[in-house]
């Protein structure tokens, strides 16, 4: 039986969620409910929950803002919010789970079981580590960490280190600088939006390159990029403007 805290700063919402889990996760006990950041924290700090149900926007402080004054994070969490377009990239970055209001019940259950694998694992939730230090404003972007997935672990890979991206049918492979090659399960579409803001172009459907690292636009046959890595990367017609205006 896991340990799981709500803070939301919408009593029905609470009351929702804590009907769902009694019904469709019995493995999950609520042992407290906050409506707002402070009251959540001193439940965090005084109980020390295996899960924490996080909503993000909230009067006064965010859900982020409650994360960030927390010494330390021995629990996992899954964020519960409406769509906010700036938080859920911060989420997926990092490879968090979140379930969008009102929460589908599947959903729900994929990511109780998700936690409770998790907390099984490890200790420290390196993931939540891994997006607090995203969210600090002092903090270079060629120092953010991805959260990559992989059959046997989570990789956390800076965003500088990749070369390129090619997709695998449902897979996407990654290319790093050191020579290591990481099969993630998400589609490559997963991943434009996410790294764009870091210098990646969508040269062709299956490919996605950091362009820190291309050496030149070849233009003969058909057209490929050159890396420094000696790869060529293919780029497709619909991708020339874009990339001429990119580059």
């Amino acid at each position: 039986m896991l340990k799981a805290v709500i803070i939301d700063d919408e009593q029905n919402n609470i009351d929702n969620l804590s009907i769902l889990l009694a019904q469709y996760c019995p493995e999950v006990k609520v042992t407290a409910t906050a409506l707002n950041a402070n009251n959540g924290k001193e439940i965090i700090l005084k109980l020390k929950p295996d899960i924490v149900f996080l909503d993000i926007q909230m009067p006064g402080e965010t859900g982020f803002d409650l994360l960030k004054s927390l010494p330390d994070h021995f629990f996992e969490i899954i964020f519960v919010t409406a769509f906010d377009k700036y938080g859920i990239q911060a989420v997926k970055f990092a490879a968090i789970d979140y379930l969008l209001k009102p929460i589908n019940i599947e959903e729900l259950k994929e990511s109780v079981h998700k936690a409770v694998l998790k907390r099984d694992s490890q200790k420290q939730n390196l993931q939540l580590n891994n997006f607090l230090e995203l969210l600090k404003q002092q903090q270079q972007k060629e120092e953010h960490r991805i959260a990559l997935p992989t059959g046997k672990e989570i990789r956390f890979v800076k965003t500088q280190d990749i070369y390129h991206c090619e997709s695998s049918n449902n897979y996407t492979n990654f290319f790093i600088v050191n020579g290591e090659k990481l099969l993630v399960s998400k589609p490559i579409y997963e991943f434009e939006e996410l790294l764009k803001e870091y210098g990646f172009i969508r040269c062709h459907q299956s490919h996605l390159v950091n362009k820190r690292y291309i050496k030149s636009w070849i233009k003969d046959e058909g057209g490929y990029l050159l890396l420094e890595d000696q790869s060529q990367i293919p780029v497709s017609k619909q991708k020339k403007g874009l990339l001429k205006q990119l580059l």
